[in-house]
């Protein structure tokens, strides 16, 4: 599964890993994640992380 990396802080959202202290099962893709998903380190929105070539 594609990793995606936030263009605010450079967070990279890991599917393998999820976000479980946001309720975030590991194995969740990116497109899977709810709408309402934010950056876990600074609140920025889905529409603002990109896919990691």
């Amino acid at each position: 599964m594609d990793k995606y990396e936030c263009d605010a802080c450079d967070y990279v959202y890991d599917p393998a890993t999820g976000d479980p202290e946001n309720g975030i099962e590991p194995g969740t893709s990116f497109d899977d994640l709810p709408d309402d998903w934010v950056c876990p380190v600074c609140g920025v929105s889905k529409d603002n992380f990109t896919l990691q070539e």
